[in-house]
């Protein structure tokens, strides 16, 4: 499918003059439950460009009232797609959000004194997640330092299809202020997304070539929440800390036993093809 583009609206505030030279790239699908709250966020960049992949919800309606620009493409994988947003951008600083953050106004002032000191190429900035109605301080909840503004000369997105990364040979600067992480998901949506990753993951590794043992089983999850729960003090998020903490042992699990299972099936597939 070709990149369609859509009319942009006039956005409300700030006025043109206070805003940066810069476009605040996100991707979505269906996300119109999500979306208005992120956009609203961003109205400090002079644009604001959402790459849809097909929604059938009120997402697109959504991004136009937020003067968003529009690009339809259809999924290439989280990695591909975000560099999509970046190449497509018409400023070459892009700050990458998905659907479903925010920027604070603490971490917002922050981007425009970044821009005002240009003093390195890309920045990272510590990601607040949401999780059973609490906002989590310690543990794997925060702070989640991901690097999301840059200038797509010196960084751009990886290729993987899931737990993509921004890579960079520039130095990295801090912004202060937080990009909060509200997915507003029920459990259930949340652990189907989690099995999905956790497929994709392991999918990835197999094809690098990693391998795993039943050792690695126990050992991985139980390190992951010694380090989080107790080290990262992600005791002090109480019941949904603890939760939280949980899934992601049980994320790294499945994704092992997943890994596990993928070289059997290719050993399997071996031995047919020697008889």
């Amino acid at each position: 499918m070709a990149l369609l583009r859509e009319s942009r609206t006039t956005s409300v505030a700030p006025t043109p003059a206070e805003k940066l030279p810069l476009t605040v790239a996100i991707i979505a699908l269906n996300a119109g439950a999500q979306i208005g709250p992120c956009l609203a966020s961003a109205q400090f960049a002079d644009e604001i460009l959402v790459v849809d992949s097909g929604s059938d919800d009120d997402t697109v309606a959504i991004a136009r009232r937020h003067g968003a620009r529009v690009e339809t493409k259809e999924w290439l994988g989280f990695g591909r797609q975000k560099q999509l947003a970046v190449a497509i951008a018409r400023n070459d600083w892009v700050l990458c959000l998905d659907a479903d953050e925010r920027v604070s106004e603490r971490l917002a002032r922050s981007i425009r004194e970044a821009f005002a000191s240009r003093r390195y190429r890309a920045y990272r900035m510590a990601r607040r997640n949401r999780f059973l109605g609490r906002w989590l301080g310690h543990g794997e909840g925060y702070p989640d330092w991901t690097v999301r503004l840059f200038h797509r000369a010196h960084a751009g997105w990886s290729n993987d299809d899931v737990h993509e990364a921004v890579l960079t040979t520039a130095e990295v600067g801090r912004l202060d202020g937080d990009l909060l992480h509200d997915s507003a998901e029920d459990i259930a949506s949340y652990m189907t997304k989690q099995n999905r990753y956790t497929t994709l993951h392991a999918e990835a590794l197999f094809s690098q070539g990693v391998r795993a043992s039943y050792w690695w089983l126990v050992a991985s999850p139980l390190m992951r929440f010694v380090k989080f729960y107790f080290l990262r003090m992600g005791f002090l998020g109480a019941g949904p800390g603890f939760a939280h903490i949980a899934i992601g042992c049980n994320n790294t699990f499945q994704k092992y036993l997943k890994l596990i299972e993928l070289e059997k099936a290719g050993a399997s597939r071996e031995a047919r093809g020697r008889e």
